[in-house]
């Protein structure tokens, strides 16, 4: 019963002096529970639905589990590939070093600089607003350097003198050309060594890369929508006389579509979950045989996969794709549907 189907003599004492209220007052206190619950009701029963609707529509996947296997299969490839690249370019990144130690400029000072003035000059650079660090590696310590990483110890304690300069490792703090440029018109440098290039023609490679993932990511998440739409239209065919008779007895649109956005969504997670298991077993095989390579250059560099938060993302944004797809198609269907019947 709900509020408006409430009399008068319901709601309100037989004898006045029992009460003070007025009687509006009494109805509106009677209604108002009654309005509360009808709307829990509602509320209950649109989360009853929601939850219908999700575990029939895992349990449609499971009734047909080898054409539900395709359609996942499908979508997880065209979602680890761009995921592949996007991965194994963060990873050459990684592989590239330390930027900062790129951008490092050697200065080599003219051999007969002696060791003081080489000191003075450090701390001079280091008072510069455009450079971040200076260190300073003396004669003697390049030429014990040398001796170590070599392999020419006994050849180089034949050499009477020491022929190695003092040498400055700039470090910039801002645009590294334009330093290297000033420091090449100090008149203590002899030669300055700025290994900028490769740097910037990587820089540029993985900026490439970065944007042909995007697009990839872009064409292959465009065809995974389309293989969780045409398969969610398949599933509207076969059910078409029952959305029939639940147009006919006045269900809206969201009610008929809410089973198929879930259907698309289980789609597009399962995907997603699938399309992370390839990738983690790609990295699993070739692990072990980079990190050998790795170390044959004296690198500790390993293969960095996707963390927690990385993970869940990548399995939101797959039942997102699948949820949308549903989502165009089952609205394209009822915009005919209801259009045919006007």
């Amino acid at each position: 019963m709900s509020a408006h189907d409430l009399r008068d003599d319901d709601v309100l004492p037989t004898d006045p002096s029992q009460s003070g209220a007025r009687p509006s007052e009494l109805r509106a206190e009677r209604a108002e529970p009654a309005v509360e619950a009808s709307s829990q009701s509602r509320l209950g029963m649109w989360l009853d639905h929601h939850l219908y609707s999700l575990v029939a529509s895992v349990g449609r996947l499971l009734r047909k589990p080898w054409a539900a296997l395709l359609t996942i299969g499908v979508m997880a490839v065209a979602l680890a590939l761009p995921l592949g690249l996007w991965a194994a370019l963060n990873n050459i990144e990684r592989f590239a070093g330390d930027v900062q130690r790129s951008r490092q400029i050697s200065v080599f000072l003219k051999p007969q600089l002696k060791v003081e003035r080489a000191r003075a000059l450090a701390e001079e650079l280091r008072a510069r607003p455009d450079v971040g660090g200076v260190e300073l590696r003396t004669p003697e310590q390049g030429l014990a350097e040398l001796r170590e990483k070599s392999g020419l110890a006994e050849a180089l304690a034949a050499v009477e003198s020491n022929p190695l300069p003092s040498l400055l490792v700039v470090t910039p703090k801002s645009d590294e050309l334009a330093l290297a440029q000033s420091l090449e018109q100090l008149g203590e440098a002899d030669v300055v060594q700025h290994d900028a290039g490769w740097r910037q023609r990587l820089d540029g490679w993985l900026r490439f890369g970065t944007r042909l993932a995007w697009v990839l990511a872009a064409m292959l998440g465009l065809g995974a929508l389309l293989v969780v739409g045409n398969t969610v239209r398949l599933d509207i065919q076969s059910r078409r006389d029952e959305i029939a008779v639940l147009q006919q007895l006045g269900a809206t649109d969201g009610f008929i579509r809410r089973p198929f956005l879930y259907l698309g969504a289980s789609y597009g997670l399962a995907a997603g979950a699938v399309a992370l298991a390839l990738l983690t077993a790609a990295d699993h095989s070739l692990r072990e045989s980079l990190s050998a390579l790795a170390q044959s250059y004296g690198s500790r560099f390993a293969l960095q996969g996707f963390d927690l938060l990385h993970a869940l993302g990548i399995l939101a944004g797959a039942a997102a794709l699948g949820w949308l797809g549903a989502g165009l198609v089952t609205g394209h269907y009822l915009r005919q549907t209801r259009g045919g019947q006007g």
